[in-house]
């Protein structure tokens, strides 16, 4: 029995030439009991559909029903889960659960309350948090208290709007098994919006994409038995099959060939003397060594002594390669890779690039941090001329021009590279940050986490945006990731680094998958899991914190160079 129904359902903001439309002509049903995952990319009306599940958007045109009758306002009957916590900061976590329990039970005794408020906070796995308030409390254990909140209400039907995208990997598996356990032992009807396809599957009875144009897309059917673990998925077919099959979808639908451009490179010389990036990248896989880190340690003055953040790293990466830097957080990756940049003094040992030390900060060595660090009030092309204009001296201003815009249509941003940064959304911003990184023909390009602030499809877009680029220039690169998807699609070598403090190389994973890549033709290629599971598994034995009794002591040679 259909529990919640969208008849031809039409929603747009705005009047005359400023009006946007949103959602177009939806027609869905949600059974009674039914774990239903609406999946898509930013932009695509995900979060006006739940708006109008609970009540909190009306439709232009169509009709929301819940159990027959038209969804006309918030109802207790639905409750609902936002990706930002909303709790009362001066209240503790029992005060935030008790809010909805007054609100709900006004005839229960003090005592009974009490008792319900209790259930709901252990449901969730804050018993030992009760008193604390919410300054005190991590992202993700602020938004179990949201989870508690709104289970406390016992509504029948759980609307969730993103409520795990803001929390890390882990904290985000975790919530993610609580909610599935919750959903299994009430039965309720939930309805979850996410950008994370294996979340998606983990999850849902079914699938339903959302179309760029604000139509529903395809309906996948999740007929994978229960309970499903995790760690199973890697090795499970009928997983592996649905994930390609939603993957493939969502690329075709959602990331277009936006990499098109007019513009050819102008044949100058940057400041540190390497050719034009292009020219470069034939000659790109002919150096060892290029870059050596030869015994490097990074040590932090404390009131309790030195803390040796990073001991004894040692790689050697030939010119040419892209390496992902892997593990848990405080592992030290950022601080090797901002030790890479010039920007964090080396403690003891020696980085090397093309046979000379690294000391301080040099446009030879680009840096794409998560957060692009762009100038608000300057325009994509000013934001990414600013380097052009030190690194190429003896160019024309016209030519610096070329090298910008040349760029800048390579990321998909040929149509906006006079709008404001202000104005553009993170991944577009990002963007720009990649554009002006390659543009400085560096020697070496390295990557902070560049799309960790991102949602999962928008990093899709970028990451293929980021190989379509690398495929032509060839740049050594390095690129610091918490994703195992994303480690493996763009590296030659995935490298895994041990638990922090003294934390080192644990063990490197060679990938030898075709170039150019795309994350379909991954995920269709035979080994594609093998190597993922290497990661996982490395990953899994240092999970928490842990330090296993033997750790593997990797080569740090650079990665043997095929004959040509």
């Amino acid at each position: 029995m259909a529990v919640l129904e969208f008849k031809n359902v039409y929603k747009s903001f705005g009047e005359g030439a400023g009006k946007t439309e949103v959602l177009n002509d939806i027609n869905l049903q949600v059974e009674e009991g039914e774990f239903l995952v609406l999946l898509g990319f930013s932009g695509t009306g995900k979060t006006t559909l739940i708006n109008l599940m609970a009540g909190l958007e009306t439709p232009t045109q169509g009709s929301v029903s819940f159990k027959g009758k038209p969804i006309n306002g918030p109802g207790p009957e639905r409750g609902v889960i936002f990706q930002s916590y909303s709790l009362m900061p001066w209240l503790t976590v029992n005060g935030n659960v008790s809010l909805a329990v007054d609100t709900m039970f006004p005839g229960l005794s003090k005592a009974e309350k009490a008792a319900k408020v209790d259930h709901y906070v252990k449901m969730v796995g804050l018993g030992h948090a009760t008193t604390r308030r919410p300054a005190e409390l991590s992202g993700g254990m602020r938004q179990r208290v949201n989870v508690a909140r709104a289970l406390a209400m016992d509504p029948e039907m759980l609307l969730l709007d993103e409520p795990l995208s803001a929390l890390d990997a882990l904290t985000r598996a975790n919530l993610a098994d609580e909610i599935e356990a919750i959903w299994d032992a009430d039965k309720k009807t939930c309805v979850l919006i996410t950008n994370d396809v294996d979340e998606a599957i983990l999850l849902a009875d079914r699938i339903i994409a959302l179309n760029p144009d604000g139509t529903l897309g395809d309906e996948f059917k999740v007929t994978i038995p229960r309970p499903r673990e995790r760690s199973e998925m890697n090795h499970h077919e009928g997983f592996k099959q649905l994930r390609m099959q939603v993957t493939n979808y969502l690329m075709d639908v959602g990331i277009e060939a936006k990499a098109e451009g007019t513009k050819e490179l102008p044949d100058v010389t940057p400041i540190h003397g390497l050719p034009t990036a292009v020219t470069e990248a034939s000659k790109s896989l002919t150096e060892e060594r290029f870059l050596d880190f030869s015994q490097l340690h990074k040590v932090y003055p404390t009131p309790k002594g030195p803390l040796t953040v990073v001991e004894d790293f040692n790689l050697q990466i030939n010119k040419g390669e892209f390496i992902s830097l892997i593990g848990h957080s405080g592992c030290g990756k950022s601080t090797v890779l901002t030790m890479a940049a010039g920007l964090n003094e080396i403690s003891k040992g020696a980085i090397k690039l093309d046979k000379k030390h690294v000391e301080g900060a040099d446009p030879e060595r680009a840096v794409v941090f998560q957060s692009p660090n762009l100038f608000p009030w300057l325009s994509a092309r000013e934001n990414c001329a600013i380097g052009v204009d030190k690194v190429y001296p003896k160019a024309s201003q016209a030519e610096r021009q070329d090298v910008v815009e040349y760029y800048l249509e390579r990321v998909g941003l040929a149509d906006a590279m006079d709008k404001p940064a202000s104005s553009m959304s993170n991944g577009m911003q990002q963007r720009v940050g990649i554009a002006r990184a390659f543009a400085l023909s560096p020697k070496l390009l390295l990557l902070d986490e560049p799309f960790g602030m991102l949602d999962s499809l928008t990093r899709w877009e970028l990451q293929e945006v980021l190989m379509e680029v690398w495929s032509r220039t060839k740049v050594t690169a390095i690129c610091v990731t918490h994703d195992v998807d994303e480690a493996i699609l763009l590296a030659d070598r995935v490298v895994m680094m041990t638990n922090g403090p003294q934390a080192t190389i644990g063990k490197i994973v060679d990938v030898d998958l075709p170039r150019p890549r795309t994350r379909k033709a991954l995920l269709e290629h035979p080994d594609y899991y093998r190597y993922r599971q290497d990661v996982l598994d490395f990953l899994e034995e240092y999970e928490h914190g842990a330090t296993p009794k033997s750790q593997p002591k990797p080569k740090a040679a650079a990665k043997p160079i095929a004959a040509e």
